[in-house]
């Protein structure tokens, strides 16, 4: 689903050839995924479930000069994740920094960008633009039109901002390092030590799972509900919990031979907000089941699998209304999504609702004999 910009998302089709070979799994966490991850969702927080207003109180603790620049780039920031792939472990928020720094500033925008996946065309486009400091109508022409060719022109809308990013890289490269170092500063430096035993966690249970599954299974479990119509064209498969991601997922293609697999990797019993005490996974079942409109939504996916273009004839709802409500059930883990050619297809994810209530009598503290009692059919108290 991430990142937004098509410029590294990889989406199968007919004109991709799958390996003969399932792909050689190779593993790989660490903490600076997260670092540009959770400045995505700060700045999107509704997109992930995240309290807006505790997103804004974490934000506002930045010197303004960085707030307001993250404001302007973090729906770029994800773009990041080849160049954080390319880094020696461990990967952290220092490493981060200290690589970042050693980069000439100019240089720092197209290692964000992971330039060297952006088609030829449109990267030329780009470095004219850096050199000229400016970009040009014709600019922008030639990339929509690239896009359009790759079936890509919904993207086009934000493409200005891309372009005065690169006429400028020089200023994006000086301004995003004291970005960098005062949102490690206020926020991320204690965020990372509360999210790696996460991390460990989840890579520990993820390696253990590919020894029982196969690779599509594995991937949909992982990505908490894609189903993908091809594996990922790629010999070596990299695979890369994220904490703020969940349950989201990215793929890059990271050269010939290698794709990255972004997926979200905060355990179920884990939430975003530190302190808080009810998970995000529970929560966001339960808040996704409360709405009539998405109850319907799952009664008829459970029948059979539906676009949204269907599903919007079925219950008579425009297309964005029926697309906020599958959002808010993929966020959830409430459906899975087929990730392919053509539209997606979702269906009912029903083992994801049996998890959420036995979640449920956990967080309530229901002991092991009520629950016992309950699905022997008896009632657990007796007035």
């Amino acid at each position: 689903e991430f990142p937004q910009n098509p410029r590294n998302s990889y989406k199968p089709s007919m004109t991709h050839i799958a390996p003969l070979t399932p792909p050689t799994l190779k593993w790989e966490w660490g903490t600076g995924y997260d670092f540009f991850a959770s400045l995505h969702v700060l700045h999107d927080p509704d997109r992930f479930g995240l309290r807006g207003a505790w997103a804004k109180g974490v934000r506002t603790r930045l010197p303004v000069g960085a707030r307001e620049f993250l404001e302007r780039s973090s729906d770029e920031l994800l773009g990041a994740f080849p160049w954080v792939h390319s880094l020696p472990a461990p990967r952290d928020g220092e490493t981060i920094l200290d690589a970042y720094s050693d980069l000439p500033a100019r240089d720092r925008l197209p290692a964000l960008t992971n330039v060297g996946e952006i088609p030829l065309p449109i990267s030329q486009i780009l470095f004219e633009i850096a050199d000229r400091g400016k970009w040009i109508p014709q600019d922008k022409e030639g990339i929509v039109s690239h896009w359009q060719m790759s079936g890509y022109s919904k993207h086009a809308e934000g493409l200005d901002k891309i372009l005065d990013m690169w006429a400028d890289s020089q200023a994006f490269g000086e301004q995003s390092l004291e970005a960098f170092k005062a949102y490690y500063s206020v926020f991320f430096a204690e965020e990372e030590a509360r999210i790696t035993p996460a991390l460990q966690e989840t890579i520990a249970q993820a390696q253990d799972l590919a020894g029982k599954l196969p690779l599509p299974e594995l991937l949909e479990e992982l990505s908490q509900g894609a189903r993908f119509d091809q594996l990922p064209p790629a010999s070596t498969l990299v695979l890369v919990p994220s904490f703020w991601l969940t349950p989201l997922i990215s793929f890059f293609k990271l050269n010939r031979d290698e794709s990255l697999f972004v997926f979200g990797g905060r355990p179920a019993d884990y939430a975003l907000v530190p302190g808080e005490a009810v998970p995000d996974a529970l929560y966001n079942a339960l808040k996704a089941l409360a709405d009539p409109t998405r109850l319907r939504i799952l009664h008829y996916l459970e029948e059979k699998p539906l676009t949204p273009t269907e599903l919007s004839a079925i219950l008579r709802l425009r297309a964005p209304t029926v697309i906020h409500h599958l959002n808010t059930l993929r966020l959830a883990g409430l459906v899975y999504f087929s990730y392919g050619k053509g539209d997606k297809r979702y269906a009912a994810r029903t083992s994801r609702i049996s998890e959420m209530y036995l979640q449920l009598r956990r967080y309530l503290g229901v002991s092991e004999t009520q629950r016992r009692e309950d699905v022997s059919g008896r009632p657990p108290y007796v007035a």
